[in-house]
């Protein structure tokens, strides 16, 4: 194969280990075609284009996500992943791993590890890479790569749920809680809900959002059965999708801008987690994005009209 062929056969791998490593679906492509010039750029013939572009995406990668903590400091609001419809890399040896990474929970415990750590994780523990892959690509020995790996799994160990639904569990769930919500069911999404559930929202200070993080059942429930209905009436729609192999959906304004996504973490039998992401900075992967604003006036009008 020529160099062309060979990028696009590892094109999928390659996106996969940047979103992974980034949680942003814009920088990850950026880092790929990055990855791709230094490639092309290169004169030397490389024994294995496997091991020379991972590790130059995971190493620009690395740079990015150092940068861009900084910004995710001074984020306004609560930050999450940019939603991801399908992952584009696929293992079968490897799908538990990596449809577990990809979830936004998985990807917001990442965000807890520094840039190195969260780089040997992925690569190893994911994607399986070898030891001696992992030091060239983050440039460190092997024996440091392995200390990383262990306070890695310790801070992933740490965060993550005990209990864990299964696909047909999580999407029949779903489809009740949908039901209700498009119904405006006080009642049907109480009985959906944990009793600690939270409802986060993702503006960046772009977009209309929640003041704060909303908790618990009863008031969960009542926000959602009380807005949904009111978005329904100003003719915003919504389809359900697997967002980052998660149950959720994506909501349009009536020309068919994507106003905002939603994804639901199933554990237990009830949803513990409820999380939107409509900063329009992040939804432009998915095709035009609505106007927010303007649909969150025709919204508070239809709510005085109601009133």
């Amino acid at each position: 194969m020529d160099k062309v062929e060979e990028f696009e056969e590892l094109r999928p791998l390659l996106f996969s280990i940047a979103y992974r490593i980034l949680g942003s679906v814009a920088e990850a492509e950026d880092a790929v075609q990055e990855t791709w010039l230094r490639f092309d750029g290169s004169a030397t013939r490389v024994a294995s284009a496997k091991a020379f572009l991972s590790a130059t995406v995971t190493r620009i990668s690395i740079d990015v996500l150092r940068s861009a903590r900084v910004r995710r400091e001074e984020y306004v609001g609560p930050w999450l992943p940019e939603p991801l419809l399908g992952d584009p890399y696929q293992d079968p040896e490897r799908s538990a791993e990596l449809a577990d990474s990809v979830s936004m929970a998985a990807l917001l415990l990442l965000e807890r590890l520094s840039p190195l750590e969260r780089s040997v994780f992925v690569l190893r523990e994911v994607f399986g890479f070898g030891f001696d892959d992992v030091a060239a690509a983050v440039g460190r020995s092997e024996a440091a790569c392995r200390q990383l790996l262990v306070r890695a799994r310790r801070h992933m160990r740490a965060g993550r749920p005990r209990f864990e639904a299964d696909r047909r569990e999580r999407q029949e769930l779903a489809t009740r809680f949908f039901d209700a919500l498009r119904d405006g069911d006080v009642g049907g999404l109480r009985n959906l809900l944990a009793a600690d559930v939270q409802l986060v929202g993702d503006g960046g200070g772009k977009a209309p959002q929640l003041a704060r993080t909303v908790s618990g059942t009863d008031r969960v429930a009542r926000l959602l059965a009380s807005v949904f209905p009111l978005m329904a009436r100003v003719d915003v729609t919504f389809e359900p999708y697997e967002i980052n192999g998660q149950p959720g959906a994506i909501f349009r304004d009536r020309e068919g801008g994507v106003l905002h996504t939603l994804a639901l973490d199933v554990l237990d039998g009830r949803i513990h987690t409820i999380r939107s992401v409509i900063n329009p900075d992040k939804l432009g992967h998915l095709g035009p994005v609505a106007d927010a604003w303007a649909v969150d006036r025709e919204v508070k009008r239809a709510r005085g009209r109601t009133g």
